[in-house]
């Protein structure tokens, strides 16, 4: 069971291209859950989806590359799959963030942030530090990339784990 590093470098590049958009219609109901609340739990719907939606197009690259696949190889695949998407709701956000959302957008968020450290009685240190960081839309962006990143990393161990278990042997083996 030799991996083919370029099938899956495209594989999640394609699979991950699908989950971006995804994630681009599902920051939509985010964007629009100002104006409709009821659009927020819409949101939160599918943003508890994006696990099984990992799930599923992981067990598509499986089957894609003959039906067996360690763990360390889906797990690779996974988080790949997670990076490819958050760059491409990066530019959503970007966008949202430089362009749509009002200019006192980010501070405000910041502000209120504040406010609640303040009432949960978090030290000044902390709140001093946030209230000095500097938040742009091309922070914003990148920082939305590290998230999903690590989302990413963490979201694709226990994917990982069912599809090794589901191969032939049923074991979970390493390839190198």
């Amino acid at each position: 069971m030799e991996e083919n590093k370029g099938l899956l470098l495209k594989s999640a590049m394609t699979y991950g291209l699908a989950m971006g958009i995804f994630w681009v219609i599902k920051y939509l109901f985010f964007i629009f859950s100002n104006t409709v609340p009821a659009l927020n739990i819409i949101y939160i719907v599918l943003t508890l989806t994006v696990p099984f939606i990992a799930y599923y197009l992981t067990k598509r690259y499986k089957q894609d590359i003959g039906g067996k696949i360690s763990f360390f190889h889906a797990w690779r695949f996974g988080t790949m799959l997670y990076f490819f998407a958050a760059l491409i709701v990066a530019l959503e956000h970007f966008v949202f963030f430089q362009f749509i959302a009002p200019a006192d957008f980010l501070s405000n968020s910041v502000n209120q942030m504040i406010d609640v450290l303040k009432d949960s009685q978090v030290s000044t240190e902390v709140m001093e530090a946030i209230g000095k960081t500097n938040f742009t839309p091309i922070h914003m962006a990148i920082q939305g990339i590290f998230n999903n990143i690590f989302y990413g990393i963490i979201l694709s161990i226990p994917v990982a784990a069912i599809l090794c278990r589901n191969n032939e042997t049923g074991a979970i083996r390493q390839e190198q």
